[in-house]
């Protein structure tokens, strides 16, 4: 006949460390995930003649006087794009648009940059671009 003998199982103080470090790690993920700020998306137009910043689903047409002349940007249902430009290669024009954060598009002969931007809730105030 076989003997067969059931083990309780048995709590390590090493196996509590582990437990503890996991359910920290797995606090701090959870947190850094859900209950950041609130961040709000913007657009950052910054030209010669000035800068401007609007809420990206803003519907509004913005004339950037540059070195080369102006460059319409047009932003409509949350994406923001160059409509026109006087440069001569248009690669700003052929881009396309822009709607995510982190995205952006230049017209680099005249001295324009569209970019869209993430800003805290609590920080539109006082953003500094």
């Amino acid at each position: 006949m076989i003997d067969c003998k059931v083990m309780k199982p048995r709590v390590k103080p090493a196996d509590i460390i582990i437990i503890l470090i996991t359910a920290s790690f797995t606090f701090f993920a959870f947190y850094s995930v859900y209950m950041k700020g609130e961040e709000k998306t913007q657009v950052l137009i910054r030209g010669q003649s000035g800068e401007w910043t609007f809420p990206v689903d803003a519907d509004e047409t913005v004339i950037v006087s540059g070195s080369l002349g102006d460059t319409i940007v047009r932003l409509y249902q949350s994406r923001a794009w160059v409509e026109s430009s006087p440069c001569d290669n248009q690669t700003c024009v052929a881009s396309g648009f822009v709607s995510r954060q982190g995205q952006w598009t230049a017209c680099l002969p005249n001295n324009v940059l569209l970019i869209i931007k993430g800003v805290k809730e609590n920080e539109i105030d006082s953003a500094v671009w």
